[in-house]
């Protein structure tokens, strides 16, 4: 039986090791079992030949600026053959409010995904009804038994000034004194002279560590072992260690913008103003003086949690793919509304 094939354009490959890569390598083997699947680092007019061997029936494009030459290679080779497109963070935030090549990503595409349940309200309002909320997702791990003797936090991103790593530089210096507050960092230097400031710090004081990148199933053993998860992003589309944090049974603490809260949910308490350290300081030293708090945090995320599981994000993938592979030439695909975020288990619309 013929299978019909996908080419999944990501700007990121395993190198990378970043949030863009992780959803390539997650959807290639959710759709596999169904189709044939090629992960690509673009797309262009040689792979139309179907001699060469690239050809596909459907083209997902992760990041409408960094993937902008392959959408558009592929509408002006396919007209009529269907193109996805996943706004996977600063091209949602940022790109499609500036740059004409995001905007006519958006323009070209026969239907989008947002990676959160707020991701949607960034759009022109012309192009949300082809657009579908896609969760992320991975496997849950047992909520560890944590040690009293301390409260040891935990941030997971490549230094760069979207993440935002200096507001958690400046709670560490905040918190110099609190032997009891252990700050880790984990990610590459991607942004030099945050890698300089870093080290600096690591050197300067004994309760926060720098530890570099660090291999994938490493980081998801940091979360679970953490007391808690510092998210301090000032830009982002939605954090795969911040979902990671929720199906280890790790308390989030977050930034107050849309790509936290919509994964989070509105109603998330653990949360300080973007650039604030020192709201983040107080938040930690309230992390360790106050034994209700983190309790309650895994009270609120556990209601959320099962938006993550796996079942969960193949099934909405699927159902996407399906449709576009489905619809006639040139038609869009049909998406639910997104005028207002899908409810979590048990909420009350």
């Amino acid at each position: 039986m013929h299978r019909q094939s996908i080419v999944i354009v990501t700007p990121a490959f395993a190198s990378a090791n970043n949030g863009n890569w992780q959803t390539a390598r997650r959807w290639a083997r959710f759709l596999s079992p169904a189709y044939r699947v090629r992960l690509a680092g673009r797309w262009d007019a040689a792979d139309a030949d179907p001699d060469v061997g690239g050809d596909a029936d459907l083209l997902i494009a992760l990041h409408a600026r960094r993937s902008a030459s392959s959408a558009a290679a592929w509408r002006a080779a396919h007209p009529s053959r269907p193109l996805l497109l996943a706004l996977t963070g600063t091209d949602l935030y940022r790109d499609i409010h500036t740059d004409t090549s995001a905007q006519r990503s958006l323009a070209l595409a026969d239907a989008l995904i947002v990676l959160n349940q707020f991701g949607a309200k960034q759009l022109p309002a012309e192009y949300r009804s082809k657009c579908e909320v896609v969760l992320q997702s991975c496997s849950a791990l047992r909520t560890l038994a944590h040690t009293q003797r301390h409260l040891r936090a935990l941030m997971v991103g490549h230094l760069r000034d979207e993440k935002d790593p200096q507001t958690y530089f400046a709670a560490a210096r905040l918190l110099a004194r609190r032997s009891d507050i252990l700050l880790d960092h984990i990610g590459n230097a991607l942004d030099p002279a945050l890698g300089v400031e870093a080290a600096a710090l690591a050197a300067a004081q004994t309760n926060y560590r720098w530890l570099g990148g660090l291999p994938h199933a490493a980081v998801r053993g940091h979360i679970q072992r953490a007391h808690v998860l510092v998210h301090a992003s000032r830009m982002e589309g939605g954090a795969h260690v911040v979902i990671e944090a929720m199906r280890s049974g790790t308390p989030v603490l977050a930034s107050r913008i849309d790509g936290n809260l919509g994964l989070l949910g509105a109603g998330h308490t653990g949360v300080f103003e973007p650039g604030d350290a020192a709201g983040l300081a107080a938040l930690l030293a309230r992390a360790r003086d106050d034994a209700a708090m983190l309790p309650a945090l895994l009270v609120q995320q556990a209601r959320r949690a099962p938006l993550f599981d796996p079942q969960a994000e193949s099934a909405a993938l699927l159902g996407l793919v399906a449709r576009l592979l489905a619809q006639p030439a040139g038609g869009p695909a049909t998406a639910p509304s997104l005028t207002s975020p899908p409810a979590a288990p048990g909420a009350r619309r």
